[in-house]
């Protein structure tokens, strides 16, 4: 069976603008047999998504951790010279899921595959692209180990910025939940003609304005302080206080102008939401405590339904209960990462799946085919 088999025009194929015919496929001397699709204990229901819709089948990998809770890889089948797709996300066990990822792509790297490709949907630690304090970009490092550890190549989603890009020696591919968080608005949300996107913060109004043009619909921003535990825009850097009883051997003076530490001013929503539906849009749901602030007060300004769409789900800590107990009406997320038992605990929770999207991108880069009709529906500020 090739993996370029005649199929059906599926919706995905409707949402990026193409078809089997408009395909070009040089996958005539390819067979399944080059193709090997494996897993960490991170996502596998999503690996066997993408192993089913490409019409392979899973190979056989054994990860575990000894007693001493050391990562043991374990590879059954010979990969001598086959294509390796390492399929593993980031999610509350981020750093065991770190390892398992490099111990594969080693353990594959060192058995003479041809090639290494992580299927990294969610990419961990991610929101620590920036310097803060005296700490480090602690994204640049984990490039660093990943392109060492032997990936030739990255396919991911919707990065927290897209300059992360830069920091990998290999290709790195950024696909986009977009489209499929459009039509989501456009077919599941009733009287979505009635809405206005909304900006959590002024940090995501590029996103939020991307969103309204093509649904041709009115922006909002939220504006002012939602006590959130971090935030892209403070550095943190001070200077320590000066010892009054150290002896100085220099007293030099600088004109340095001082100013008052920058204040945030109370919340509040720039444009009319009033007898309309809220749409949030954002690329991740993390804590939500920022998300819940924001829905209260947009129903104090009269939205009188709140939607929250964003492409990873990882809902930490007591996020479904809080969920649950907010104003908020519906959490609309992918399965980037895993949220069962969250979906469990709130009914509010929404999953789209997009494992035809990763099928794709492993179909024309195994097939050497384009990667932009991936990204014919979509922006830069997606």
């Amino acid at each position: 069976m090739l993996l370029n088999k005649t199929r059906k025009p599926n919706e995905f194929c409707r949402l990026v603008g193409f078809t089997n015919k408009s395909r070009k496929s040089n996958m005539e001397g390819n067979s399944t047999s080059d193709i090997v699709i494996i897993s960490g204990n991170s996502h596998p229901e999503l690996a066997e998504l993408i192993a089913n819709r490409l019409g392979v089948r899973k190979g056989g990998c054994s990860v575990y951790h000894k007693t001493n809770r050391e990562t043991i890889v374990e590879i059954a089948d010979s990969i001598r010279g086959k294509n390796i797709y390492i399929v593993q996300t980031g999610t509350k066990d981020v750093n065991n899921n770190i390892m398992e990822l490099l111990i594969m792509a080693y353990a594959c790297k060192t058995s003479s595959a041809r090639s290494i490709v992580g299927v990294i949907p969610y990419l961990p630690y991610s929101k620590q692209c920036k310097m803060r304090k005296r700490g480090c970009i602690v994204t640049k490092l984990l490039a660093k180990m990943m392109c060492k550890s032997g990936l030739t190549h990255i396919i991911t989603m919707d990065l927290h910025q897209k300059e992360i890009q830069g920091f990998y020696e290999c290709p790195v591919d950024n696909l986009r939940a977009s489209p499929f968080l459009l039509q989501y608005i456009q077919e599941s949300i009733p009287d979505y003609r009635n809405s206005v996107i909304v900006a959590r913060n002024p940090g995501s109004a590029k996103k939020a304005t991307s969103y309204a043009e093509r649904l041709r619909l009115a922006i909002a921003v939220i504006h002012g302080e939602q006590k959130e535990a971090e935030s892209d825009e403070v550095d943190g850097r001070y200077s320590p206080p000066c010892l009054p009883n150290r002896s100085r051997t220099m007293d030099v003076s600088v004109g340095v102008p001082v100013h008052p530490a920058k204040e945030k001013p109370p919340i509040n929503v720039v444009g009319d939401v009033g007898g309309r539906i809220a749409i949030m849009v954002d690329d991740m749901i993390d804590d939500v405590q920022s998300f819940v602030a924001a829905a209260e007060v947009l129903k104090e300004c009269g939205a009188y339904k709140i939607y929250v769409l964003a492409t990873h789900g990882l809902l930490s800590s007591d996020a479904p209960r809080l969920i649950e107990d907010s104003p908020i009406d519906e959490v609309v997320v992918t399965n980037t990462v895993p949220h069962e038992l969250q979906k469990m605990q709130c009914n509010k929770i929404k999953t789209i799946d997009i494992s035809v999207l990763l099928s794709e991108a492993i179909r024309r880069i195994h097939n050497k085919e384009s990667m932009s009709y991936l990204f014919k529906n979509v922006t830069l500020e997606d």
